[in-house]
């Protein structure tokens, strides 16, 4: 069995002091991302992500992207600019634009929300795609947001999900549709009390004893791999460490933290992973988690991963227009919803519509053409 030094804890961390200051600029920024939130999806979704998608789904998608991915740079915006969180990278400097597959660790709730500050860089922002619990799909506003970025709801019941992710990962097969998935193959956030009831399973089915991740569950990736190697260019494997402190969402949002965010990147062109079946997926998949493992006692001994590389910084001036811009449109918004009583009408409408279609998971896979086409070939074929 391999064994490696334990990541430090996070209860030895110190937090910054929440000063009035603070307080007063987190209440203002979940403002500013609500208010921003729900102008774009409820004046945006239903025209572009929704009845667009029923004449094109490839124009709806990149439409979908480009608009929304401007609200979402708002998010590294706050991390590295707002807050001054110094984001650092390592290993593999990847190309842009590729069709890629990501797996990572899962440290803390919000390791998922710094993966956009790569996808921002490598101009990939719009379409990252997450593997989430569905539950995640209930959050009023954000929930909406979810299903129109087409995330995967998953209730981490196997003989439940194969069927849905089989299905939504094909509609993702088209490579002229710019594509990030990340999984997290762990399947939750990493906790002392998880790590040793993964230790004690590993420990009697005779797999890798790991010390600062847990055991990577390898059927949801596999079944990313499987239906998607075709179409994918590489797969990307991230490992995250934290400077200081592992971050919540609230410590983001009031710039408490964290001080550091480092990311090691390896990037595998898919014809290099060779295992085709499902075993030797699993197994590939173990072995990177046992490399993460190492990765991690070394950052924890040197406070930095080996690899070091230059990443191209923010800018903040475009970082600062693109906020302009995006609080700008909000604001136009804001004023015809106010004045308009069409424009109200509209949005009661629009929030109907995001409601029902997140509730009932309504995604259009193809839209009016291939579905007119498919119907007249198969009358022809009873003809």
């Amino acid at each position: 069995m391999d064994v490696s030094t334990p990541l430090q804890s996070d209860n030895t961390q110190k937090h910054k002091s929440l000063s009035p200051v603070r307080l007063m600029r987190g209440v203002i920024c979940l403002a500013v991302f609500l208010s921003t939130a729900f102008m774009f999806l409820v004046y945006f979704a239903p025209v572009v992500s929704i009845s667009l998608r029923l004449f094109s789904l490839h124009y709806s998608r990149k439409g979908t992207s480009i608009l929304f991915g401007f609200w979402l740079a708002l998010w590294p915006f706050l991390f590295e600019v707002i807050n001054g969180t110094k984001v650092v990278f390592y290993g593999d400097d990847i190309p842009a634009n590729e069709r890629v597959l990501l797996i990572a660790n899962h440290r803390t709730e919000v390791d998922w929300m710094y993966l956009w500050d790569l996808a921002l860089r490598k101009g990939s922002l719009g379409c990252i795609k997450y593997i989430l619990k569905s539950s995640l799909m209930k959050l009023p506003l954000f929930g909406w947001g979810f299903h129109i970025l087409e995330f995967i709801p998953v209730e981490r019941k196997w003989e439940i999900d194969e069927p849905v992710m089989c299905q939504r990962l094909s509609t993702f097969k088209n490579r002229r549709d710019p594509l990030w998935l990340a999984v997290f193959p762990e399947g939750t956030d990493f906790t002392e009390a998880k790590c040793k009831k993964s230790q004690a399973y590993a420990a009697e089915v005779g797999l890798p004893v790991l010390k600062n991740v847990l055991l990577p569950k390898a059927r949801g990736f596999c079944a990313c791999l499987q239906t998607l190697r075709g179409s994918l260019d590489a797969v990307y494997d991230l490992t995250i460490a934290y400077k200081d402190q592992c971050p919540t969402f609230m410590d983001n949002v009031f710039g408490i933290g964290p001080s550091e965010v480092h990311i090691h990147i390896q990037r595998i062109p898919v014809g290099e992973i060779i295992p085709a079946s499902d075993e030797g997926a699993s197994a590939w998949l173990m072995d990177k988690f046992k490399l993460k493992d190492h990765l991690l006692t070394y950052f924890t001994a040197n406070g930095y991963f080996p690899e070091s590389r230059e990443e191209e910084k923010l800018s903040d001036f475009q970082c600062t227009m693109n906020f302009i811009l995006v609080v700008s449109v909000t604001a136009i918004f804001a004023c015809l919803t106010l004045y308009s009583y069409w424009s109200r009408v509209y949005v009661v409408l629009s929030c109907i519509c995001l409601a029902s279609v997140t509730y009932l998971r309504v995604q259009p896979e193809q839209d009016l053409g291939v579905l007119i086409s498919t119907f007249i070939s198969k009358k022809q074929s009873i003809e």
